[in-house]
């Protein structure tokens, strides 16, 4: 697959999900932004590691990458505020609405034109060679967030293991003690019937 047929299906998935997250109400909202984001931050990385290195250096798509970097920084910084919501409100729709316009216009930029220009620059063997490379990386990045994810379950797992056993060895020890006291006040009251009937017989 060639480096701009990669980067278009990319484009037409990230589109795919923004028309869910429109239809979409509630906490499905979040579930389909977090598929957004997860898609976006691939996209941005395989572009930033691989492609714009390779279209800096030509004069014609100079300009161009220097400002598709720049549109990156604006996508990233919502992403990260998106993240931190509990709930889709009002603030965090509109949020949502400028997210989706900025990688919108960002795709219409480098289809349009970075892409035509990248076309002029690079060689076909180049192109071709950027496409490999950036899927093998995209490969790789997703098995790695992939382990990274399921080391996060299981120590969420192990950690509320823990929690429930350090609650049981809780609950035993204060169950212990509730014992404890019960039978040193059986015993605190033996000893005071015993006492008393000592003193009668005295």
């Amino acid at each position: 697959m060639d480096a701009f047929n990669l980067l278009k299906a990319d484009h037409r998935k990230v589109e795919e999900l923004f028309s869910e997250l429109e239809s979409a109400s509630g906490q499905a909202k979040l579930r389909v932004f977090e598929q957004i984001k997860t898609e976006l931050e691939l996209h941005t990385h395989i572009e930033e590691k691989i492609f714009y290195p390779a279209l800096e250096k030509p004069k014609p798509t100079h300009d161009l990458t220097l400002e598709a970097y720049e549109e990156h920084d604006v996508v990233k910084k919502l992403l990260r505020e998106m993240s931190r919501a509990k709930s889709a409100t009002e603030e965090w729709e509109a949020q949502a609405k400028v997210l989706q316009e900025n990688v919108e216009h960002h795709v219409e930029e480098e289809e349009n034109e970075l892409f035509e220009k990248a076309q002029e620059a690079l060689s076909e063997e180049q192109i071709e060679a950027l496409g490999e490379e950036m899927e093998t990386e995209k490969e790789r990045k997703q098995r790695s967030a992939s382990k990274s994810s399921g080391a996060k379950k299981s120590a969420k797992k192990s950690a509320s293991k823990t929690k429930s056993a350090s609650t049981a060895q809780q609950r035993a020890r204060a169950s212990k003690k509730s014992a404890s006291k019960s039978s040193s006040k059986s015993s605190g009251s033996k000893r005071s019937r015993s006492s008393k009937k000592s003193a009668k017989k005295r």
